[in-house]
């Protein structure tokens, strides 16, 4: 499975995760993770990125009714349980890509004065 995911859908996780507690099964309102989420969310988008995040193999989640209510029956899977620890490790590999540029280039820019005083 691919560890990248859109913004979109890694707001929601985090939302989602969030609201988990590290339980594997729970109940959450779609209001409940819109109130967690940037004001962009609506209802629609919020039910395709669960959807798009289900396919994905996060969790698994049953659209239903509590008392009215639209209800979300939420089941983490083993990729939704380490969705942190993911996260940071892909945050920490992109971080040392980034140094490991910036030394690159601080480097050749070194190589090319050494150069250019020999040369002179």
């Amino acid at each position: 499975m691919d560890e990248r995911l859109s913004k979109r859908e890694n707001a929601v996780m985090g939302a989602v995760f969030a609201l988990s507690q590290g339980k594997e099964r729970f109940l959450v309102s779609p209001y409940e993770l819109l109130a967690l989420l940037p004001e962009k969310f609506d209802e629609q988008s919020l039910e395709r990125a669960l959807f798009s995040l289900e396919l994905g193999g996060y969790f698994e989640v049953v659209f239903s009714e509590r008392k009215g209510e639209k209800t979300y029956c939420i089941r983490m899977k083993e990729e939704g349980l380490c969705f942190r620890r993911t996260d940071r490790m892909r945050k920490r590999t992109l971080l040392l890509r980034l140094v490991y540029a910036a030394l690159c280039g601080v480097l050749s820019a070194l190589v090319g004065v050494l150069v250019k005083l020999l040369l002179s």
